[in-house]
């Protein structure tokens, strides 16, 4: 929806440049830096985050690649590395040999055996000519070689160093990026929150009420208390024990006095 609103503006800017001329192209640019403004604010926070997340994805395979380069230009290097020194001994060898001949040739003899082979001395003389332009030649190849394998080595120091940077950018995004989700899950629980508006009045009344209703459960509990009595209670009135014939004799007495009282009236 929104890349069709941007589409509509384009082609409406279009259209007004068409209609006034080269004097309105400031107008265009302003007012399309205006739209894509326009555009970009009204994005949900939430897709741009997620269109972050996804362009931080999209740096594996710039990463791999580099890695893989790397590994490749590793192993050349080694190999380089491995052939200069080969040369080198080579060199070394060839340095000597060229040193005997030539010792040899200063002492002024006309042969000189070599493995059991006897040699004029121009033999060794055209020998030592031989060998000394190859040793030259083979020296000048292996300086070349050592200042390419310093150059590949410099350049291979710099890729794994823009390599560990790209990492630890793309590390640092990632931390950048989850900070921000969890920002945004902050201002969700907060905006929520300012959601809810308590009647406070209603709470006040709930309060009271609530009071009310444990204040009239005291005086209940409290009449209850009064009322009852415990069997356990010590008795402090002390009663007169009577005897059983006692008991008999004043019933009786009363009864007789009642009677009396019955006769008179009668009379």
């Amino acid at each position: 929806m929104l890349k069709k609103g941007l589409l509509v503006g384009l082609g409406v800017l279009v259209l007004v440049g068409l209609l006034f001329g080269r004097g309105s192209v400031s107008h265009i640019k302003t007012s399309l830096g205006m739209v894509q403004q326009s555009v970009h604010d009204a994005m949900p926070i939430e897709y741009e985050i997620g269109r972050a997340k996804q362009m931080i994805k999209d740096l594996d395979p710039e990463i791999h690649r580099n890695m893989h380069l790397i590994a490749r230009e590793e192993v050349e290097v080694g190999r380089l590395r491995s052939e200069i020194e080969k040369a080198q001994t080579q060199l070394a060898k060839n340095r000597a040999d060229i040193e005997r001949l030539s010792s040899d040739l200063k002492r002024g003899d006309s042969n000189f055996v070599y493995c059991e082979k006897t040699y004029s001395a121009k033999q060794v003389e055209t020998d030592l000519s031989r060998r000394f332009e190859q040793y030259k030649v083979k020296e000048a190849t292996v300086e070349k070689l050592t200042q390419v394998l310093a150059a590949r080595e410099r350049g291979l120091s710099a890729g794994r160093e823009k390599l560990k940077a790209m990492q630890a950018a793309k590390g640092q995004l990632e931390v950048d990026v989850a900070n921000l989700d969890a920002r945004l899950e902050m201002v969700k629980v907060a905006q929520s929150t300012s959601e809810f508006n308590f009647d406070d009045s209603c709470l006040a009344r709930t309060k009271e009420l609530v009071s009310d209703i444990g204040a009239r459960i005291d005086v209940t509990e409290k009449l209850v208390s009064a009322d009852t009595t415990y069997a356990c209670e010590i008795n402090l009135d002390d009663e007169a024990n009577t005897d059983i014939t006692e008991q008999v004799t004043k019933y009786f007495e009363a009864s007789e006095k009642a009677d009396e009282s019955v006769v008179v009236k009668l009379d």
